[in-house]
């Protein structure tokens, strides 16, 4: 930067030629340093001191007009419709050449124009007298002689005459007033009008003199940025020109995961390295992620597009395992039962699944008001089709109600003594068709007699997902099989992702695929040598299984699921309609005996209300007047006071009515209960009385 000289950052980009990019400008001062961040146009741009930026392009805004006189400042659009005209210059020209080669466009295509001259000019017998105006018509040159102007100058009287003046002719010649009027497209496409001032032909808002100044819109690239930043040139931000200091410099383009999948194929191999570490760690719990960190190197093979399908473990384990699996896996699989906690389970499983069968696990009580039939554990079950059943007991008396039902048929269990054409026979005989509402809970297992061997891709072929399978048999090329061992695993589905062959530098040979969808991380093409010898490859093992966390398997079925509809409610029922079950009446009955039986034990006794704090027996209370009806409250009596009150002693109650109450014998309220208790015997009640007494002996 020694001797450069810096400018503002909309001078610079106003005097920069298209054909001349791409320059590289730095920045050396203004308001946009120090880290300071803008957000302009929605996005975010950062200029610190001694930032590089490669200008690759420049676009046309807007138009800045500046009063000159009081240094007001305002925009005008591009496609703006006011005219403007030229403000004479009020410094003379010394010669015609200097004045036609200063006008603001080709002298051609602004013909003709008018100047005055302040002294006398002769030309022959012609004297063109001073401050007289002179029109330019054309300019006539020949080889190997000087060039001439044509002009024309207005007599008195409508004399006319043409003159030719050498372009070399000396004087003091002052532009005058031109009647041509210019656009702003036109203004900021000539660079000898855009150093010109104007003013408006007609308008009266501003009649002082104007500068209009271009304002583009920068495309540029800097180090480490992504995308290609866009910003205005009027930033007061001041900058110099280093394209030839800078030859050399390299800006690093950052892409992420999707970028590198679109990259061409002769890009790799290649040696990247990671600018920003993975962020979706929760997703993915595998070997080699822990060693991707930042400024660290990873070798690309190649990309490319790979079939996948989503494993989990049954959750009946301690902790739930969920597999993305390659359909080069090459175990084989053995399918497994699988297990429905509902009807409706059973109904979106017979949707993929002809003729499917199943096993009853639970048994469940029948409830005729809702529709649920009684079921059996070991009755087998083969699912038809979903129709419309009919529910008794409505809002109204005798409405019946409609729901969604699974229509499947009971089988009976077969001897294995008997003959096939016998059984087969017996079956179609003994076949009843029975309603499942899709509301009613139940425990099934499918039913299957398939001992086959599957590959990974030929189970997404020959059956529908979800599928439980078992691995029967370990792949050979993997060192250590993470599936084997599981009882049951499920294939939760199949994706199609684009994926990136990579592997750490110092384990070249050992890859790993990387979903480019599901991990988010930014690296940058380097050019260091590959970690083998030239030409010479290694030969490359692939893992094919790669352990994944519960977070991606939610996020999974977020985009698998997301227009399932939710399984149906139950029906509201009616509680006047609906008639309990007999259990329900029994436990009823049972429980008003009970209250019943505890209120008759609960009667106050006559022991009970003959107790007094003192050691004398308290006095009846003394009877209610005959006359005073039961409803009216009894009269008041006044407090007698006596000095021979014995402290202690608990006085009569003379406000409240209080009546003897039956005592009721033990014998008689357990007669009347319906509960059969055990009745206590006279050698259990001596056994009880010898223990309590020598434990209070003791």
């Amino acid at each position: 930067m020694a001797g450069a000289t810096a400018l503002p950052l909309q001078q610079l980009i106003a005097s920069l030629d298209k054909a001349c990019l791409p320059k590289i400008l730095q920045v050396c001062s203004g308001v946009y340093f120090q880290g300071s961040i803008y957000e302009i146009s929605g996005s975010e741009v950062c200029f610190s001191t001694g930032d590089l930026i490669k200008v690759i392009g420049t676009e046309l805004l807007s138009v800045s007009c500046e009063d000159i006189s009081t240094n007001e400042k305002f925009e005008l659009p591009i496609n703006h419709t006011a005219l403007f005209k030229v403000v004479p210059e009020e410094m003379p020209y010394g010669t015609m050449e200097e004045m036609l080669s200063l006008r603001p466009v080709g002298l051609e295509s602004c013909l003709p124009f008018t100047f005055t001259n302040h002294s006398t000019m002769t030309f022959g017998n012609f004297t063109v007298g001073a401050k007289e105006a002179l029109t330019v018509l054309s300019i006539e040159k020949q080889e190997g002689q000087e060039g001439h102007v044509r002009c024309h100058v207005q007599g008195q009287q409508e004399a006319s005459a043409e003159v030719c003046i050498p372009l070399s002719y000396r004087g003091e010649f002052y532009e005058c007033e031109s009647q041509e009027c210019f656009t702003v497209q036109e203004i900021m496409s000539s660079p000898c009008l855009r150093c010109r001032r104007f003013f408006f032909v007609n308008a009266t808002k501003y009649e002082r003199p104007l500068v209009l100044s271009p304002i583009y819109q920068v495309h540029a690239i800097m180090n480490l940025r992504k995308n290609v930043l866009k910003f205005p040139s009027s930033l007061e931000v001041d900058v110099v020109d280093v394209t030839e200091l800078c030859k050399d410099v390299t800006f690093t383009t950052p892409l992420n995961l999707t970028e590198v999948v679109s990259q061409p194929d002769e890009s790799f191999p290649v040696v990247v390295e990671i600018l920003e570490k993975p962020e979706n760690r929760s997703l993915f719990k595998c070997s080699w992620l822990p060693e991707v960190s930042r400024s660290e190197r990873l070798v690309f093979h190649k990309k490319g597009t790979s079939a996948m399908v989503l494993l989990s473990s049954s959750k009946s384990r301690k902790a739930q395992q969920f597999f993305l699996v390659s359909q080069q896996y090459g175990g084989r699989f053995r399918r497994r039962p699988r297990e429905f906690n509902s009807v409706y389970e059973l109904h979106v499983a017979s949707v993929t699944t002809q003729a499917l069968r199943v096993s009853v696990t639970k048994n469940c009580e029948e409830v005729e008001e809702e529709g649920l039939p009684a079921l059996s554990v070991g009755e087998q079950l083969e699912v038809l089709r979903c129709e419309r059943m009919e529910l008794p007991g409505g809002k109204r008396k005798g409405e019946r109600e409609s729901v969604e039902a699974l229509l499947c048929q009971r089988l009976q269990d077969l001897d294995d003594d008997d003959d096939d054409d016998e059984d087969e026979v017996r079956l179609e005989n003994e076949r009843e068709d029975i309603y499942l509402p899709l509301y009613m809970q139940g425990h099934f297992v499918e039913v299957i007699k398939d001992n086959k061997k599957y590959k990974l891709k030929d189970l997404g072929k020959e059956f529908s997902l979800p599928l439980d399978v078992k691995v029967v048999s370990r792949d050979t090329e993997v060192e250590t099989d993470p599936l084997v061992g599981f009882s049951c695993l499920r294939i939760e589905g199949a994706m199609l992702e684009p994926i990136i062959q990579a592997s750490l530098p110092h384990r070249p040979e050992q890859c790993f695929e990387i979903p480019a969808q599901w991990l988010s991380m930014s690296v940058s093409f380097t050019a260091d040598a590959l970690p083998w010898p030239c030409g010479r490859p290694p030969a490359l093992r692939v893992d094919k299984v790669t352990e994944v966390t519960d977070t991606f398997f939610y996020e999974f079925r977020k985009q698998d699921s997301s227009d399932a509809t939710p399984p149906p409610r139950p029906p509201k029922r009616n509680p006047l309609s609906s008639k309990p079950s007999k259990k329900a009446k029994a436990k009823k009955a049972s429980k008003s005996d009970r209250s019943r039986h505890h209120q008759n034990k609960s009667l106050p006794a006559k022991e009970f209300a003959d107790l007094t704090l003192s050691s004398k027996k308290r006095p009846p209370a003394p009877p209610p007047p005959p006359d005073i009806l039961d409803d009216q409250p009894p009269p008041v009596v006044p407090r007698k006071h006596s000095t021979a009150e014995i402290p202690g002693k608990a006085l009569p109650n003379t406000y409240v009515r209080i009546e003897e109450s039956k005592s009721v014998p033990l014998s008689a309220a357990d007669s009347e209960s319906d509960h059969d208790y055990e009745e206590v015997n006279d050698t259990l009640k001596a056994m009880l009385k010898n223990a309590q007494e020598n434990i209070m002996f003791y």
